[in-house]
């Protein structure tokens, strides 16, 4: 486009401009695309004007025909209360415009919050260097992968997960792998953990990563992290772990189990639940500080000798030679990575301690109730749970699920008679309803 055409900084002139449709032997720029005719942009959107009242009162229309639903759905996608202290430090207008922090003499704020970021999820993992986010749990775990592959001197190439992993996670892993020459394959479950006696004949030299979850996607407490952590370092392969920000504050320290690397989701906290966006947290060793994907950021010293924040490790194409990249992950979570932090802080270790320890005992108390009711056992695995679990019926439970669905609940049906139900603090005070609906459909 030429600056004739509305922008001051396009890099062509008109002759410029000329000059190359010439050269490719086309009149003009619309000849480069071919776009149908129905769905071109002909000068009028076809749209009528409309007052903001007016346009108010027509999204209340729309948002009224949604089902109003009490969700008790998890398996990857968990909302907490979030103080309304995160929304008004977050909307500020130097946050809300500051897209990303390459010129640290005008983002000194913004780079002090995302230090602080990284600094809490170096005290919940108990590893050396965690980045400023990731996109979410899923993109977290492919970087686990293809950072494996880079570091581990076996000749392996294949990538081990949990049997039960969730869908969207296994698919996005797959496809990093697939660029890096890499295999994922799965390794049993024993009553919703790792089956480590069946890991233990599957892990061999070929294993460039091994991944274990806890929580799992069922919810469940993995109990024997340490053994598979010696397993991945007796055979030379990575040990990666998920979890998240809030489970992290009470279960063993990942880096007591000889974990590597951390990845997981930390939207948890400073989001509502998007099933969607997310935001994803990435923690290793300083072994492989280098090997990071995304960024750092890092404390310094300015030309008076005072505390400084800048980018100090940026591993992206954009930023370095081609073939020494790490990642193609050409942006970050750095606002809502903020939101995390503001969350984490407000609450204070003692809180955010308080809110896991909630997450156990709701679940546990949930499941007890459903599984006095007739029709119905709960929890499914003989594990400790965060959160979730789930809930064997006798009835399909698809079926059960919708006539669920009917009495205004939504969870999840993950099996012909299995249930998955989660509880946080969010939906806590309608498990009376719950357990009644339970009752009515069973």
């Amino acid at each position: 486009m030429s600056r004739a055409n509305g922008t001051p900084y396009a890099p062509h002139t008109d002759d410029e401009t000329a000059a190359m449709l010439a050269e490719i032997g086309v009149d003009d720029e619309e000849a480069l695309f071919d776009i149908p005719e129905a769905v071109a942009f002909d000068g009028d959107f076809g749209i009528d004007a409309r007052t903001e009242r007016e346009i108010r009162d027509e999204c209340a229309r729309v948002f009224a025909r949604n089902d109003d639903l009490t969700e008790f759905l998890g398996r990857g996608h968990y909302g907490h209360y979030v103080p309304s202290v995160v929304d008004h430090l977050a909307d500020r207008a130097e946050f809300l415009t500051s897209y990303t922090q390459y010129q640290p003499e005008v983002s000194q704020g913004f780079l002090q919050a995302l230090f602080e970021y990284q600094s809490m999820l170096v005290e919940l993992t108990g590893l050396d260097v965690a980045n400023c986010s990731m996109y979410d749990a899923a993109t977290a775990l492919g970087e686990a992968a293809t950072l494996a592959d880079r570091v581990r001197s076996t000749s392996g190439d294949t990538v081990l997960v949990p049997e039960q992993l969730r869908e969207g996670k296994r698919a996005v892993l797959e496809n990093y792998c697939d660029g890096a020459d890499l295999t994922v394959e799965a390794y049993p479950m024993a009553d919703g953990t790792a089956d480590v006696d069946a890991l233990a004949e599957r892990a061999g030299d070929d294993v460039v990563m091994l991944y274990a979850e806890s929580p799992t996607v069922r919810g469940c407490i993995e109990e024997r992290l340490a053994a598979i952590g010696d397993l991945a370092d007796d055979t030379d392969a990575l040990f990666a772990l998920g979890s998240d920000v809030v489970a992290l504050s009470v279960l063993e320290s990942p880096a007591d189990a000889g974990a590597d690397v951390v990845v997981g989701e930390a939207g948890s906290l400073g989001l509502p639940t998007a099933y969607g966006m997310g935001l994803g947290l990435f923690a290793c060793s300083d072994e492989f500080l280098r090997q990071v994907p995304g960024r750092l950021v890092g404390a310094s010293e300015d030309a008076n000798g005072d505390r400084a924040y800048t980018l100090t490790l940026q591993t992206r194409e954009q930023h370095i030679r081609k073939e020494r990249a790490t990642s193609n992950i050409c942006t970050n979570q750095a606002w809502v990575a903020l939101r995390a932090a503001i969350h984490a802080a407000t609450l204070g270790p003692d809180g955010l301690v308080d809110l896991a320890n909630d997450c156990v005992r709701e679940a546990e108390a949930l499941a007890a109730r459903i599984d006095e009711l007739s029709g119905a056992a709960a929890p499914v695995h003989d594990r400790h749970h965060f959160r979730e679990f789930a809930v064997r019926v006798d009835q399909p439970a698809p079926a059960v699920a919708e006539d669920l669905e009917a009495e205004g609940f939504a969870v999840h049906a993950i099996g012909e008679h299995l249930l998955q139900v989660c509880v946080t603090d969010l939906n806590a005070g309608e498990t009376d309803g719950l357990v009644a609906a339970f009752e009515e459909v069973l």
